[in-house]
């Protein structure tokens, strides 16, 4: 047996990448990586001080002239050359997210896509970043707008999509001309100081992106340090708050995205075969840990029985494994401490008197009994009293909500301080209808279970599901990573005798 000494030797020591390259740092302070299949520490996490983040921003705020004067179009080019190595290095990065998160191969590749699709978006950066012309708004006198870039920009990135969130920011806000400090998880952080070696190679000169490596400190820093600008970030309600005040009352721009506990609205007419397909995946894929995650089917009117008992016969029959087996459909939960706090979600539903119809709490996989596996719990009959119901779990945890009618299920939804997802599966188009009109939440699906925009578009929710005025990527990442600017101008031809006390006028 290795003794604490010689297995500190034998795992990885990561770094942060500044200016072009990785660097070791000068912290003494580490943190652990896990592999959550094994609940093996495969890596060791350098955490930044303030002072180690201050020369991260420092090369950003060096490098931002430069970049930002640099055309559009050739801005584009770095990212098509970008998009082309993460396609060509997709099965590397896919292994890299399923070793540190422990989420199945096939979804590890399916984040790596919805990320690969923000690339795409912003390859067309110079059409996105064109202004509007107004030609003669007065007597000789034309008007035009201009998109310019902020400055440093930083990502603050939760462990739940070590890819797929950072690319929803650093690729915008760096197509917009703007520099980027990121400061990923530190549970799953490889991901990100690989992409930031593909961006370098694909030609993105030194100190545009930055990956800097810590917990509280190193946010702070970023949050309160005056060379940035504007702050990203996607976590739990809580901190997005403190994100939010904090970088706001600093002179930032600010998104911050929080929790989530989002709603699926099942209505008698519905097919219950696709609803239950559709409820399994979006509850339990990932080990329930997205921010999208379905958290609550709300059954209405007689359907209920019958979807309970369909849901209950395949949560018992999920297959459950490490990322790395093809046939599992489930695979362990990111950390140890993250397993615990689950699990005593599942022990506070039973004692709040829900009905636990399916208990994985003692669910163990031969061969990885240290690994920090949880099975599929499914609970019927919660009501919204319950903290079950209210809180966010982030686990393989989903709660059935009995509710009369159509109606209910509305007010259900959205009384519900969380504002960030929902669905509902019908038949019935004016239903649907009415559903998209009135719910109050960001994002909509119809018989769709995890309604996550596309990159032309833009992800975001409402309620205490998002702090500040922008959405993600898309269009309004585009508006949140640029300022805007506008020119009114007149040539002095003929304007002899003119007022210049009057307030230039159309007339």
């Amino acid at each position: 047996m290795n003794s604490p000494q010689e297995t500190i030797r034998s795992v990885r020591e990561l770094t942060h990448f500044v200016d072009g390259a990785r660097i070791n740092g000068a912290s003494q302070r580490w943190g652990e990586v896990f592999d959550p299949a094994s609940g093996a520490v495969t890596a060791r996490v350098p955490l930044a001080s303030r002072a180690e983040t201050g020369l991260a921003i420092a090369a950003a705020a060096a490098a931002f002239p430069k970049w930002a004067a640099t055309p559009p179009l050739r801005r584009a080019r770095i990212m098509f050359k970008f998009k082309e190595l993460i396609e060509r290095h997709a099965d590397e990065l896919s292994a890299l997210i399923s070793s540190e998160h422990g989420k199945v191969l096939s979804d590890a590749r399916g984040e790596l896509t919805r990320g690969l699709e923000v690339v795409e978006f912003v390859c067309g950066i110079p059409h996105l970043l064109k202004g509007e012309f107004s030609e003669q708004i007065g007597n000789g006198i034309d008007s035009w707008s201009m998109h310019q870039a902020l400055g440093v920009c930083a990502g603050i990135t939760p462990f739940n999509f070590p890819a797929m969130v950072p690319m929803w920011m650093f690729p915008v806000a760096i197509a917009c001309g703007n520099t980027f400090v990121l400061k990923p998880s530190e549970r799953d952080p490889s991901t990100s100081l690989r992409l930031a070696e593909l961006l370098h190679e694909a030609g993105l000169p030194a100190g545009v992106f930055n990956v800097v490596n810590g917990d509280k400190e190193a946010v702070d820093a970023l949050l309160t340090d005056p060379r940035v600008a504007a702050v990203s970030f996607v976590g739990s309600t809580p901190i997005a708050e403190y994100i939010y005040s904090t970088g706001a009352a600093h002179g930032k721009r600010v998104q911050a995205l929080g929790g989530a506990k989002n709603h699926m609205v099942v209505m008698p007419d519905a097919d219950v075969d696709q609803a239950v397909d559709s409820l399994i995946g979006a509850a339990y894929g990932s080990a329930g840990e997205r921010c999208m995650a379905i958290s609550v089917a709300v059954a209405v009117g007689e359907i209920a029985e019958p979807l309970v008992a369909r849901l209950a016969e395949r949560a018992r029959t999920l297959k459950i494994g490490p990322g790395s087996w093809p046939e599992a459909e489930m695979g362990p939960l990111v950390t140890h401490s993250h397993l615990d706090k689950v699990r005593g979600y599942v022990d506070l539903g039973v004692s709040e008197g829900a009905e636990l119809v399916v208990d994985g709490r003692d669910f163990k996989l031969a061969g990885h009994e240290n690994g920090f596996y949880l099975g599929g719990c499914l609970f019927d009959k919660v009501t919204p009293a319950m903290r079950i119901y209210r809180e966010e779990i982030f686990g393989p945890v989903l709660c059935v909500v009995r509710v009369p009618d159509f109606h209910h299920a509305v007010n259900l939804v959205n009384a519900h301080e969380y504002g960030n997802g929902t669905a509902i599966f019908t038949r019935n188009g004016h239903a649907a209808r009415e559903f998209a009109r009135r719910i109050q939440v960001g994002m909509v699906g119809i018989n769709v279970p995890i309604p996550v925009p596309m990159a032309f578009h833009s992800f975001g929710g409402w309620k205490r599901s998002l702090f500040g005025d922008h959405s993600v990527h898309g269009p309004e990442g585009v508006r949140f990573y640029t300022k805007l600017k506008t020119v009114t101008a007149r040539w002095p031809v003929g304007m002899e005798g003119e007022n210049a006390f009057v307030m230039p006028t159309n007339g």
